[in-house]
């Protein structure tokens, strides 16, 4: 059963209206989504298609981590540049909670967890970054560098040295996250590891340490695991 259509609400109950009154915390996730869709259908309004595609996706977390397409095919009435607008916003979310600092000093793998938790949050991939550091180990640049399947993420070594090379770095941070959530290194981890090792020793690049992004749990000791504080680099 498809609840009121927006200009059938009072005034005050309508989103932006609601929104200008109450603030933004006030607002029910279809009632956000349906602010930056905008419209609707012919046959259904607009906060009925922010709640179908909130449900088609499985809510607004698992929402974030859609591609383009799949916002778009999660329900009718998502044409291609809402979907873009969508996943924009969800873009400007994650780097806005990695924190206002621009150069975070990347001198531990609590900081690197720090930086990248957020973004690898939303993620049901694996994605490998290039964190470039200077000589004070502050961030100058970060490189997304691959996304791997469900289970791996694949990477060519001349692809994560290559901005190490080009920006004339210090050093270099690898990450990657696991969306499982268990940080502990694959097998694959280790080999990648150890190739990207000797590869920048042999071009007199510092790898700094490799740092696998998890999440929380209570039987683990971090929500990550780092191969230099494991003796491995």
């Amino acid at each position: 059963m498809r609840g009121p259509r927006i200009r059938e609400l009072p005034e005050a109950d309508r989103p932006r209206e609601k929104l200008t009154q109450r603030g933004a915390a006030s607002l029910t996730d279809a009632e956000l989504i349906a602010i930056f869709l905008r419209t609707g259908t012919a046959e259904r309004d607009v906060i009925d298609v922010a709640r179908d595609v909130l449900a088609a996706r499985g809510g607004l977390h698992a929402l974030a981590r859609a591609s383009v397409q799949e916002i778009r095919n999660a329900t009718k009435g998502i044409d291609p540049a809402k979907a873009v607008e969508l996943a924009a916003v969800f873009e400007v979310g994650r780097r806005l909670a990695r924190g206002a600092e621009e150069q975070p000093r990347l001198n531990s793998p609590e900081a690197v967890h720090e930086l990248l938790a957020p973004e690898c949050a939303t993620l049901d991939r694996e994605r490998l970054y290039v964190l470039l550091v200077n000589t004070r180990h502050r961030l100058i640049r970060m490189e997304r560098v691959s996304v791997g399947s469900l289970s791996e993420s694949v990477a060519h070594p001349r692809e994560i040295l290559r901005p190490a090379l080009i920006h004339s770095a210090f050093g270099f941070v690898l990450a990657h996250n696991h969306p499982s959530g268990d940080p502990s290194p694959s097998e694959a981890d280790r080999r990648l590891t150890r190739r990207i090792h000797e590869a920048a020793d042999l071009l007199q690049l510092r790898l700094l340490d490799h740092v696998i992004i998890g999440a929380p749990a209570p039987d683990r000791a971090a929500p990550y695991y780092s191969f230099k504080e494991n003796g491995l680099l």
